[in-house]
């Protein structure tokens, strides 16, 4: 007896499953054999995977380099006895390590939510007796009862069905229920397509079936996907990369400029205590203490910008990782689409009609194409409308504004089509009273209702089914006047294949008149023959607002591909319709521009690196082959988003570097195993985001510009004081004034920087791509170097002046605050003239500034300050020459950004006159 997975259980008949299992279909297993089984088998459940504790996830947060330098920074301060430094410094790092915590307690919780959704109840058939017990006790070879309602406990081998229907949508992709069979099927057969199967954790929509448990805990579908959720990679982000090789570059600066302090000054004779006092100066001087703090609140205004555009950051690097992608992997049903199935043609005899409107909301209008009837006069298409509102088990309902079905999507779309053309679904019930039905099985597919007549002498029976079931039944078809026309049934097939080519969903539909006595049907009536009334083509339709959106990702150089577990025609059909062009065109591999999850097995790792670069669409994938396609195009260098919905993404969304979970239809494992959650589940919202998260890193490395230059020009300035031999110009406790205050009130100021206009016009960065280009590091040496020969100008001038060392040391520490304001200024764009953003396009800037000033104010003439921070009253003159220096470097940094353009604006110009010659040319 086996039961392993490696069985294709799909493959063998009923007999021979019972045979493998050694259970006995009427009777179950018996006690003994059903303790031994748990014994070797173990608990139908997800075994129990513990994550780092809460202390360690909260020790890790201390784990990076910049990290680091604030701690050294604060034992430094802490040295120096300067106490409220120490703890500024210390209640930075704290915050830091508690914002980040909270952001991530909830990450690794994807197979908790994976074992919740396995626990459930089963009706098993043990030694002859139906029992009730929980789904951890079930064995393998357990005979379990399903019906309507119930949650799938294991996977099944289905062995008996009633019109069994089963929503396996969170695992397989396939957006309607799946009807179950009892057949043997292809040993190669995809899973999504496996229709004697039930797997565990679906939900059982409709019918009654009978099954043998093939598979429990780690053995089941979706055992398989925790064991590839847990062995997903927890990729670091782009920021997280960049800042830690960032850090690593700044720590080595720090300390050979400390190093080479402490070596020069004793080499020129100076005491060690001093050299040592002023090689701290230069240390606190270069720690930029306010980027870690900076970093973390302009990621949390960046999860709040995009709560308010329906997306939930679930941690927090994520919200720049957005920034970063190169390509969004999207599923189709509810993200691209409207999930909701809506009828798009009808072809009667009298023409053919496209259906205005999407979802289940009775707004919109038929249609005539032309060469076709008037809707009004043609009767063959209102018995074709009818029929699908007869046929019919399901409702509608308005709730909250929103129309829902109650029941079969399929019938929901049928209901509304009908109430497009003025059909009232209650007051046609009420006019045609049901009498009998045959309910829908998958062996004759298709479902016919008897009703009482327009008259009390007609009975009437309405047909609905798939067109292979109807069409073989109808010699004759109702035309557009209401009469009765010869058939062939070789032309219906035709209609339905061409509806069917563009990805519609057909049903075909037909009635028949009975006797005025009859009270019961039966497949023999069916069989007499039936009358044609038309053809109705459906499919879940996209969003209208997903197209813009996809453009607007192609403008921004964002590649979006479609990966599904929808048929592959219907997935085309969608591509097709959003932009994606997903169809009928073959790449330079050979290979077919939708790839299917069949065609994939037979794709190596090679050149599965290559089609995942040609290929728009993926269609009947596995979890499996989901992971497999976000590896290969993380192999290709791509920063990879990944929406998904259903335990099957759950692995694909862990292992991208963006996972997004859907809000309303997700699951909760999906939705743990995320990085973020749409709240309205909609790709727009996805395209929104990647727009918010480039902000965000856009405003990160403004503040960056901003900032460094501060801590280069005190640096330098120790420095050079130290080499030539003369009083420091500023303390380290006067440095820790400059950079904590200045940091929070006027750098922080640029995370509120509303979005450029060119954001979305701009390449994807690249995901190695260093925060700092070429030319922001030469404007932050030039700035530097501005803030070094003004402070250091202004402290020489002062003491020959004959001002004291502390009115010199103030000027100085004001020549410093100054620039870094009105640089403030140049930074709130790295390209873009300041006066063409407005001056108060950021009022939170202006609020910062204003505040600053009058600290600044406090600091230079409070006698407390005074006496905490050595500084001394200054007067009009040397705020003069302040105010001169600080314009000057403005003009001098507006300058460069123009100088820039130009090299850039010609740059551009020379590649676009080149690229048009070698057109020429070829």
């Amino acid at each position: 007896m086996s039961s392993s997975n490696g069985t294709s259980w799909h493959q063998l008949d009923a007999d021979d499953v019972y045979a493998r299992l050694e259970t006995d279909p009427d009777r179950g297993l018996p006690p003994g054999e059903v303790a031994r089984r748990r014994d070797e088998y173990g608990p139908n459940a997800m075994p129990e995977r513990r994550g780092p504790s809460a202390l360690v996830r909260f020790l890790l947060q201390f784990h990076q380099p910049l990290i680091y330098i604030l701690l050294a920074a604060t034992l430094v301060t802490l040295f120096l006895q300067e106490y409220l430094d120490a703890a500024v410094i210390f209640g930075v790092v704290i915050l830091n390590a508690v914002i980040g915590f909270l952001q991530e307690t909830r990450a690794a919780q994807a197979l908790e939510a994976l074992a919740k959704t396995m626990t459930t109840q089963a009706n098993v058939v043990r030694d002859g007796k139906r029992e009730q017990l929980d789904s951890e006790d079930l064995v393998p070879g357990d005979v379990v009862l399903i019906q309507s309602g119930d949650r799938v406990p294991a996977d099944l081998r289905v062995v008996h069905v009633r019109e069994l229907q089963v929503d396996e949508s969170a695992l397989t992709g396939e957006s309607l229920p799946v009807g179950k069979s009892t057949e043997p099927i292809d040993a190669e057969t995809p899973l999504a397509e496996r229709t004697n199967i039930a797997y565990s954790s679906a939900l059982v929509t409709s019918g009654q079936g009978k099954g043998v448990v093939v598979g429990t805990g780690e053995e089941t579908e979706v055992g398989r996907i925790s064991e590839m959720i847990s062995g997903a990679e927890d990729l670091a982000t782009p920021l997280t990369r960049q800042i830690a090789r960032f850090s690593h570059i700044l720590l080595a600066i720090i300390l050979v400029l400390a190093a080479a302090t402490l070596v020069v000054g004793v080499l020129r004779g100076e005491s060690w205590i001093d050299m040592f006092m002023a090689a701290v100066a230069l240390s606190v001087g270069a720690i930029p203490e306010g980027l870690p703090a900076a970093i973390t609140i302009t990621l949390a205004i960046g999860v709040a910008r995009m709560a308010r555009r329906r997306a939930i950051i679930r941690k927090l690097p994520a919200v720049e990782t957005l920034g970063s992608t190169t390509v969004i992997c999207s599923d189709k049903t509810g993200t691209l689409t409207e999930n909701q199935m809506t009828v798009q043609q009808v072809h009667t005899r009298g023409g053919r009609y496209e259906v205005r409107g999407g979802g289940y909301a009775p707004e919109g209008e038929i249609e005539p194409v032309e060469g076709s009837a008037d809707v009004a006069s043609d009767k063959g298409l209102r018995e074709c409308l009818l029929a699908g509102l007869l046929a019919n088990d399901s409702a509608l309902e308005s709730k909250d504004g929103q129309w829902l079905v109650r029941g079969d999507p399929t019938e929901g779309a049928l209901i509304t089509a009908a109430a497009k053309a003025g059909l009232s679904h209650s007051e046609v019930r009420q006019e045609y009273s049901r009498i009998d039905v045959i309910p829908f099985e998958s062996d004759h597919k298709y479902m016919a209702t008897l009703h009482a007549g327009e008259s009390d002498s007609s009975r009437v029976v309405y047909v609905k089914g798939a067109v292979e079931a109807i069409a073989p039944r109808c010699r004759e078809a109702i035309n557009a006047a209401g009469e009765v026309e010869a058939l062939e049934p070789d032309d219906i097939q035709a209609d339905a294949e061409e509806m069917a080519a563009r990805g519609l969903r057909v049903l075909a539909f037909a009635r028949a008149e009975v006797s005025s006595e009859t009270e019961h049907i039966d497949h023999e009536i069916v069989e007499k023959g039936l009358t044609f009334l038309g053809l109705q083509g459906m499919i879940d339709p996209p969003r209208e607002e997903v197209i813009s959106a996809i453009r607007e990702c192609h403008a921004a150089g964002v590649q979006v591909k479609m990966i599904t577990g929808d048929h592959a025609l219907t997935a085309a059909a969608i591509a097709e319709q959003v932009g994606l062009d997903g169809k009928g065109r073959e790449n330079a591999g050979g290979l077919p521009e939708v790839l299917t999850g069949r065609q994939l097995e037979e794709v190596s790792d090679d050149d599965l690196t290559r089609a995942v670069e040609d290929t728009t669409v993926f269609a009947r994938v596995s979890p499996k082959q989901k992971l497999r396609l976000v590896r290969a195009l993380q192999g290709n260098g791509h920063v990879v988003a990944m929406t998904g919905d259903g335990v099957n993404d759950g692995p694909a969304l862990k292992q991208a570097n963006i996972g997004v979970a859907m809000g309303i239809t997700g699951t909760e494992v999906a939705q743990e195993a995320a990085d973020m959650v749409l709240t309205d589940d909609n790709f727009a919202s996805i395209e929104a985001a990647v727009e918010e998260g480039r902000g965000v890193f856009d405003n990160l490395t403004k503040f960056i510009v901003w900032t460094l230059p501060t801590n280069l020009g005190e640096g330098l300035l120790i420095l050079v004081a130290v080499f030539l031999g003369i009083t420091l110009p500023v303390l380290p406790l006067q440095v820790l004034w400059i950079n904590m205050t200045t940091a929070v009130l006027l750098g922080l100021m640029l995370a509120f920087e509303p979005k450029e206009p060119d954001l979305m016009r701009r390449p994807p960065r690249g995901s190695h791509q260093a925060i700092l280009t070429r030319e922001l590091i030469g404007r932050i040496v030039l700035v530097g170097a501005i803030l070094l020969i003004a402070s250091f100008s202004m402290f020489q001038v002062a003491l020959a002046s004959g001002e004291s060392l502390e009115t010199a040391r103030t000027v100085a520490i004001n020549t410093f605050v100054l620039i870094e304001i009105f640089y403030l200024f140049n930074c709130r764009s790295l390209t873009v003239p300041m006066f063409r953003l407005g001056l108060f396009s950021n009022r939170w800037l202006l609020v910062g500034v204003a505040v600053m000033v009058v600290l600044q104010s406090l600091f230079t003439y409070a006698p407390l300050m005074n006496r905490l921070f050595a500084t001394a009253p200054i007067g009009l003159r040397e705020w003069g020459w302040i105010l001169s220096f600080s314009v000057a470097a403005f003009v001098i940094v507006e300058i460069e950004k123009w100088l820039w353009r130009m090299v850039v604006s010609r740059k551009k110009r020379t590649a676009e006159g080149d690229g048009a010659q070698l057109s020429a040319t070829n």
